[in-house]
C-alpha cells in the first residue's frame, strides 16, 4: 500500500473507531430504556464495524478493472433491488419510508449499493466516451435518463437525502469531466423547477422547509429535531460537557446515534469536538483527491474521484442539517452515523479507492 493509501486507511479506521464509541455515547441511555442493555447499539455497530473493515481489506485487493466490466451488471443488480424493496411483504417500512430489506436484526439499503453502482457506471460511461462530451444530445441525455430512473425509485420509497445524494455526486463527476457550463446553468433550472414540484406533491416536505425557515412554527412537530439538536450544539462551548455528559441524549433528542449523532459530538466536544470531526473529513476527502489526480486511468480517476464526492458530499449535507443550514434530509453521518448497511458501503468504497491508489499512479 502507497504513502496515501495508508494515510487514507488509518484516518478511515480512526473515524469509524470514534464514530463506534460516540454510538455508544449517544444511545446509552435510549439502548438501556428500549432493550434493558445500554451497549445494544454499540455492540452492533462494532460488529458493523469489524465485517465491515474486513470488507474493505478484501475489496482493496481486488482488481478495479473488474467493476468496469461487470458495470452494467452492477447497476441492473441496483435496480433490481430498488424495484424489490417498493414491494409490500420484501421492503420494510421504517420511519415512513420503505427503503429496507430486514436481514435478522439488521436492515439494508439497497439505495446505498445504488450510490455506488451508479458511480461505477458513470465513471466507465464518461471515460469511454470522453471525445464526444460537448455533444451533450448523444452523450449526457442518455446517461441522465439512467439518472433520473433511479432517482425516480428512490423518491417512490420515498428517501430524498439519499437521492439527493446521488444525483448531486453525479452531477459534481460529470462538471469535473469538461461538459460545458451552459449546460449546468439550464439543468440547475429544471433542478430548482423538480424540487419545487417534489415539495408541492408531498406536504411534509413543505414542513420541512417551514421548520428550517423558522423551527418554532412547530416546535413539537416538524421542528422538533432541529430544535433540539440546536439545544445540543449551543451549550458545547470550546471543550463541551465531556464525554457520556450530554443532556440531549436523554430522550429530548430522537434516536441520536443516527442523523444527529454530530449533535451529541458538539454537545460533548464542543467546538473542538467539530473541528476534529471536519478535519478528519477533510484529510479523508485530500487523499482521495490525492490519489485520484495521479491515475493515467480515466476510469480509475473518475471512479475515485466519484465514491470519495460522495462520502464527502453525505457528510456535508449531514452537518449542514444539524446546524440548521438547510433542512431535515435523514442523510445519515458516513463511518459515525449508526447503520450496517451504510457503514459496509462507505468502507467497500474506500476498498476500491485503496486498491486504485495501488495502480496506474503517474
Amino acid at each position: 500500500m502507497k504513502k496515501d493509501g495508508k494515510y487514507l486507511f488509518a484516518i478511515i479506521v480512526i473515524i469509524a473507531l470514534f464514530g463506534s464509541v460516540m454510538i455508544y455515547s449517544a444511545s446509552s441511555i435510549w439502548a438501556q430504556y428500549k432493550f434493558n442493555d445500554g451497549f445494544h447499539y454499540a455492540k452492533l455497530q462494532l460488529f458493523f464495524l469489524i465485517v465491515s473493515i474486513i470488507a474493505m481489506m478484501i475489496v482493496s485487493k481486488i482488481d478495479y478493472q473488474i467493476y468496469k466490466k461487470y458495470a452494467n451488471l452492477i447497476l441492473l443488480g441496483c435496480f433490481i433491488l430498488l424495484v424489490l424493496v417498493l414491494i409490500p411483504g420484501i421492503g420494510m417500512v421504517r420511519n415512513g419510508s420503505r427503503s429496507w430489506f430486514a436481514i435478522g436484526p439488521v436492515g439494508m439499503q439497497p439505495s446505498e449499493f445504488a450510490k455506488v453502482g451508479l458511480i461505477i457506471f458513470l465513471a466507465k460511461y464518461l471515460a469511454k466516451n470522453q471525445k464526444t462530451l460537448n455533444d451533450i444530445k448523444k452523450s449526457i441525455f442518455p446517461v441522465l435518463g439512467v439518472i433520473m430512473i433511479f432517482f425516480g425509485l428512490i423518491m417512490l420509497e420515498p428517501d430524498f437525502g439519499s437521492a439527493m445524494v446521488i444525483v448531486l455526486t453525479l452531477m459534481v463527476i460529470i462538471f469535473s469531466s469538461g461538459v460545458k457550463l451552459s449546460f449546468f446553468a439550464s439543468l440547475g433550472v429544471l433542478g430548482l423547477i423538480g424540487v419545487a414540484v417534489l415539495i408541492v406533491i408531498a406536504p411534509y416536505r413543505l414542513k420541512r422547509i417551514v421548520s428550517f425557515l423558522n423551527p418554532w412554527t412547530d416546535p413539537l412537530g416538524s421542528g422538533y429535531q432541529i430544535i433540539q439538536s440546536l439545544y445540543a450544539i449551543g451549550p458545547g462551548g470550546l471543550f463541551g460537557l465531556g464525554f457520556g455528559n450530554s443532556i440531549q441524549k436523554q430522550f429530548y433528542l430522537p434516536e441520536p446515534q443516527t442523523d444527529f449523532i454530530f449533535s451529541i459530538i458538539s454537545e460533548e466536544f464542543g467546538f473542538m469536538g467539530v473541528l476534529m470531526v471536519t478535519f478528519a473529513f477533510g484529510f479523508m476527502y485530500y487523499q482521495i483527491i490525492k490519489i485520484s489526480l495521479k491515475q493515467t486511468d480515466l476510469f480509475a480517476k473518475y471512479l475515485s474521484f466519484g465514491l470519495g464526492t460522495q462520502i464527502i458530499l453525505q457528510a456535508l449535507l449531514n452537518l449542514c442539517v444539524v446546524v440548521g443550514l438547510i433542512p431535515v434530509t435523514g442523510v445519515t453521518l458516513p463511518f459515525i452515523s449508526y447503520g450496517g448497511s451504510s457503514l459496509l458501503v462507505s468502507m467497500a468504497s474506500i476498498g476500491i479507492i485503496l486498491n486504485i491508489s495501488r495502480k496506474n499512479s503517474s
